[in-house]
């Protein structure tokens, strides 16, 4: 069923591969790019041919009436006249000079005029919307135009014609340039087609591939793209890619590596944890022993042994944290700061002594893993006293946003080179012997409550550290805040 399933994922991926979606949109997209452009180019085109034929029909008229000019009395024959008329393709023509008498040819009874257009005083957008007008017509208008000639410009022109001849020309200028554009898109966008198909998406889908090919099996170092050495964008892209998959595979190796590592220490560790205890039961024996000499060697041997255990144990935890789902309920921050100063006490109560300060009032209530919280915390004052702290104090006030807790000890402060590698497994440590794990496990928690680990000050006179919660906290009011003893003091413990 795996291999089934495997084998359909990779053929869906394949045919994702080797589809032609983006070179099907650049083709659509180029076609519908260069048909907008033609009917940029075709909304004054049209406007411009109507003008033109306009112009034409005021220059044949004029051409015509200079017959008329030439005959002694301003006199035609009707056959004459007809024949005129019909060359012009009009109804009647006037022509109005600036110092004589306006000339008239026309037919006995001419039509209605439906429209006039004066063309010596339109603007360009009225010659547009003209003429879509005249090409939206369904039938035949009579219209009379107006105008002067090139050659003739101080002569007024006026002819009346039908204007079904323009529509029908109009429109078959519309038709040819419709054609043309077709043409011309087709032609523009299957070169852009083939170009992009070359140049762009046939790199992308080897791109793809390799990536494709690497997903599946990151290790296996044939999977690699070989770049093509080109020295554009897509060029730079494969050489990225080649040097992301090498890291990438190296990391990996590396992950491998540290896995087994951990693995084989977790089983030494384990070990080393039993051996010790046999150590500790032994060392119990030596302190019954009245030698001044073995009294003065079992601290020593103690603090080793009681060193060796911890370290164990931390590299445990670190190794086998398998991120356990949190189990948050609410419970009181005071009460849980009070445990953490009970299993110090255990640890650290002989032979040195120290200062607990819990200054956590007993009214707030938080929501959370309580247990993984108990060893973050632990974690951070362990650390602390074990650097040679002499007092901790733990406070968090009640005050509007998300909820924090502010660990401070009196210690001489994390030297630089801790601090640079604070949150490091193994080598971020401030003293000679630590792993450096403590910090480490107590931001993954507070990671996992999508919190945070902020060393805020260290120095001379000690180091803050401040839990951060995603959170807000809140304030419950039991019988216990009455109590002078509890709330807003610190319970201050010594030993």
């Amino acid at each position: 069923m795996d291999s089934l399933s495997g084998r359909t994922d990779a053929k869906s991926e394949d045919q994702d591969v080797s589809g032609l979606g983006l070179s099907a949109r650049l083709l659509v997209l180029t076609a519908a790019f260069v048909m907008f452009a033609e009917i940029m180019i075709y909304v004054p085109s049209i406007s411009r041919f109507r003008k033109v034929y306009l112009e034409e029909r005021l220059a044949q008229a004029q051409l015509a009436m200079l017959a008329l000019e030439a005959t002694p009395d301003n006199m035609l024959s009707k056959d004459l006249e007809t024949r005129l008329l019909r060359y012009t393709g009009a109804y009647g023509i006037v022509v109005h000079y600036p110092h004589r008498r306006s000339l008239m040819l026309s037919e006995s009874m001419p039509p209605k005029v439906d429209a006039e257009f004066d063309i010596a005083n339109m603007m360009f957008t009225t010659w547009i919307m003209d003429a879509f007008e005249a090409l939206i017509q369904h039938g035949n208008r009579v219209i009379r135009v107006k105008g002067t000639t090139q050659r003739t410009p101080d002569v007024n022109v006026e002819v009346v014609i039908d204007e079904a001849p323009l529509r029908a020309q109009m429109l078959d200028y519309s038709n040819r340039i419709l054609q043309l554009s077709v043409v011309i898109s087709l032609i523009t966008g299957g070169l852009v087609y083939f170009s992009l198909q070359w140049l762009m998406v046939r790199p992308f889908r080897e791109l793809i591939r390799a990536m494709v090919r690497f997903r599946r099996n990151p290790l296996d170092e044939s999977t690699a793209i070989a770049p093509s050495g080109r020295r554009d964008e897509i060029g730079r892209a494969e050489s990225e890619l080649a040097q992301m998959q090498e890291r990438v595979r190296g990391a990996l190796k590396q992950q491998t590596r540290l896995a087994t590592l951990g693995g084989a220490m977790a089983k030494i560790n384990h070990d080393l944890r039993n051996s010790l205890a046999t150590a500790v039961l032994v060392s119990d024996r030596l302190a019954d022993i009245d030698d001044p000499e073995v009294q003065k060697v079992t601290p020593r041997l103690y603090t080793a042994i009681d060193r060796a255990v911890n370290l164990c144990s931390q590299t445990l935890n670190y190794v086998g944290d398998g991120r356990a789902p949190l189990r948050p309920e609410p419970f009181h921050v005071r009460e849980l700061v009070a445990e953490v100063c009970a299993a110090l006490k255990e640890r650290f109560g002989e032979p040195r002594s120290f200062i607990f300060e819990n200054r956590v009032p007993f009214a707030i209530v938080l929501t959370a893993d309580r247990e993984h919280l108990f060893r973050a915390i632990l974690n951070i004052a362990m650390n602390a006293l074990q650097a040679g702290a002499k007092t901790l104090r733990i406070e968090a006030r009640p005050d509007d946003g998300p909820f924090y807790l502010d660990i401070t000890d009196d210690g001489s402060g994390l030297p630089p080179r801790a601090q640079k590698k604070l949150f490091q497994p193994f080598v971020g440590s401030a003293r000679d012997g630590g792993t450096g794990l403590g910090l480490v496990i107590a931001r993954d928690i507070m990671h996992a409550h999508g919190g945070d680990v902020i060393l805020r000050t260290t120095g001379e006179t000690g180091t803050v550290f401040r839990l951060t919660f995603a959170v807000h906290a809140t304030v419950a009011r039991t019988k216990e805040d009455e109590d002078p003893e509890t709330p807003g003091r610190a319970t201050r413990l010594s030993f």
